[in-house]
């Protein structure tokens, strides 16, 4: 295929791609939520949604009309972007009729009963500790929960479906639903324009056993419990609604309105800190500052190190004293011998070039603020965008590398670096998204989204490596700063303590030390649903990772050269890699430690999930150690005189 014919199929394929993309979800397009606030009026109606019932227990969310639950006369599914669908985010319209400014007391919304099932269903549900999601004008409904240790106020995402309990003076445990909620709005009235503008929505949710006197008339029938008119509100659980088959649940609701000082741009303060009241940051910076402080011990160590040392080698020539070398110096005629698996090693290199841009871009993005917790689902689409047009980098970098290393066959190594990673990954998603799937969650991705993700992968990611391995492979090949010597010199027998396999697994410490503490959090965010937005020091962890990586895989393979074992090209790309192990290893430890998860599939998904993770990090660190350890042989055997 000719050039420009390539250019313009891969040009075709983008635009394809991107429309298809984009239909897939026209109203999350250009827009991205909570950037442009929204007044109202009094009286004006709020839109309340609802989104998927979640669980710490079992990380598989369902759809908010799965349980019998009052509808809409028509349930209306909200345009979701790509990251919303992949997270099983499902918001929909609900039967809740909220006007600004405007308090309702006791009103109800229906009455249901429940067959066996459904009660089996909420039961179920109860006992896993799930919780409702709803949003109002973009902002997630929350509990305020009063601290017993302290005189504050933290703030916990969603409300229980339900309570497990007992009767008065019973032990028998019963199981209770929240079939009255009492909402809160608040907002931030502009003294100029009289608008009014949501900064906070709060609930209190109560189990109450509902009665009423009379035939039941969805419109005109008044509760005893719960009467306005009588002075009567639900303010405790004291005679709480039980979940059992055949009996009836009538669900209500009350909504207040309260003024705050709170401004519209920093309603996201509170959700923001509602993990915890306890600032981290210091602990982040204290480990950092000790990263830096090795890193920099290591580097001026090297730093005199090889100095002394080229300075001996180069004097030594200059007097023609030099009676044998020694060192890494002796090895000078081996060090750039290609190694074995050399077209995996360009894959893998490939690939670590893709991530590593996908990364610094998304932080870049989130740093700046684009990325915020507001717009749902923006960070999981920027990533996975990110990727696909990353493609063009990892396969301009894995031809590169390819062509020093005197292959010829520069379609057979794009294919792979087309193929290798993204194909592992969408086998272990589809894996596990058949086990979401098989337990009827509303995580499971559908056939549309799925068909979307194939076609960024076939239609942009695919093309995109073509693109960048041509390029790369019509570059003149790296050259060598030494020659390669016809027959390869044996390697010495090595100390103990420079074996493969140990020196590799020492490596990974002083990486995976540096993202320690930052890893705890970004866990907690992810598998205890709650936010994370402190981009700022994860760009620093990165920056830190990076010079971590490349000074203790620097560091080794100098060892390794001192010792004459040329072989470096595989364990410098293992020793930064080898992090991973540990990254994996310590998932496990906060499963057991941190999580609640006690089903199968719930266990199946997080390894799974987790085990990709750790192999992404393997792939990122493990080419930033390969990138500088090449960088380093070039710069030393080009800096000494050989013969």
């Amino acid at each position: 295929m000719r050039p420009p014919a390539m250019l313009r199929w891969a040009a075709v394929a983008l635009a394809l791609a991107a429309a298809a993309l984009l239909a897939a979800a026209p109203a999350a397009a250009f827009y991205l939520p909570g950037v442009a606030p929204s007044g109202f009026q009094k009286k004006d109606a709020l839109l309340v949604k609802v989104n998927k019932l979640t669980s710490t227990k079992t990380q598989l969310p369902y759809s908010y009309y799965s349980l019998p639950f009052c509808k809409p006369d028509t349930i209306v599914d909200s345009a979701e972007n790509l990251g919303e669908v992949l997270r099983g985010d499902r918001i929909e319209n609900s039967p809740y009729v909220f006007e600004m400014r405007e308090p309702k007391m006791c009103q109800i919304i229906c009455r249901a009963s429940i067959d066996d099932k459904q009660a089996n269903e909420l039961k179920e549900k109860i006992e896993d500790e799930y919780r409702v999601n709803m949003i109002l004008d973009n902002l997630p409904l929350v509990v305020p929960i009063a601290r017993q240790d302290r005189d504050a106020i933290v703030y916990q995402g969603g409300y229980h479906v339900g309570v497990k309990g007992q009767y008065a003076g019973s032990k028998d445990e019963k199981v209770f639903i929240h079939n009255h909620l009492t909402f809160l709005v608040k907002y931030h009235k502009d003294e100029t324009t009289e608008l009014s503008r949501i900064v906070g929505f709060e609930v209190k949710p109560f189990s109450i056993n509902h009665q009423f006197e009379g035939q039941w008339n969805d419109k005109n029938t008044r509760l005893i419990t719960c009467d306005p008119h009588a002075s009567k509100l639900v303010t405790n659980s004291d005679t709480p609604q039980e979940v059992e088959a055949g009996k009836e649940i009538i669900f209500t609701y009350d909504v207040g309105f309260e003024e705050s000082d709170v401004k519209w741009a920093s309603r996201w303060d509170t959700y923001l800190l509602m993990t915890d009241d306890q600032i981290h940051w210091f602990s982040i910076v204290n480990s950092l500052m000790i990263v830096l402080f090795l890193s920099g011990m290591v580097a001026m160590i090297m730093l005199r190190t090889l100095y002394r040392d080229i300075s001996r080698y180069n004097q030594l020539e200059t007097e023609e004293e030099a009676q044998e070398e020694t060192g890494w110096k002796l090895v000078h005629g081996d060090v750039f011998r290609p190694p074995e698996n050399s077209d995996l090693l360009c894959v893998c290199v490939g690939t670590g070039v893709q991530f590593f841009g996908m990364l610094l871009v998304t932080m870049i993005f989130a740093v700046l603020g684009f990325l915020s917790p507001s717009n749902r689902g923006g960070l999981m689409t920027a990533m996975l965008l990110t990727w696909v047009l990353m493609g063009l980098f990892a396969g301009y970098a894995s031809s590169r590398f390819y062509k020093m290393f005197k292959g010829s066959q520069w379609k057979s190594i794009t294919l792979r670096t087309a193929f290798l990673f993204p194909g592992i990954a969408f086998g272990i998603f589809f894996f596990l998204n058949a086990l979401i799937w098989g337990e009827k969650s509303s995580g499971a991705v559908p056939f549309t989204t799925m068909f979307a993700l194939v076609l960024l992968w076939f239609g942009i990611s695919v093309p995109l490596v073509f693109v960048g391995s041509y390029l790369g492979f019509k570059q003149p090949a790296i050259e060598a700063p030494v020659k390669t010597n016809k027959i390869p010199r044996q390697v010495p027998e090595q100390a103990w303590y420079m074996n493969p396999a140990f020196t590799i697994l020492i490596g990974g410490i002083l990486p995976f030390g540096a993202v320690f503490i930052e890893l705890f959090f970004i866990l907690t965010s992810i598998w205890l649903h709650q936010f994370y937005y402190i981009f700022g020091f994860l760009f620093l962890v990165f920056i830190i990772l990076i010079i971590t990586c490349a000074e203790i895989t620097i560091v080794l393979c100098y060892f390794q050269l001192c010792s004459e074992d040329y072989n470096w090209w595989w364990r410098s790309y293992l020793t930064s890699g080898s992090s991973a192990i540990y990254l994996f290893l310590y998932a496990g430890f906060y499963f057991f430690t941190k999580l609640q998860i006690t089903k199968l599939v719930s266990g199946i998904l997080y390894f799974g999930y987790m085990l990709l993770a750790s192999f992404a990090f393997f792939v990122l660190t493990g080419t930033i150690g390969f990138c500088a350890c090449f960088w380093f042989t070039r710069l030393i055997y080009s800096s000494v005189k050989i013969d």
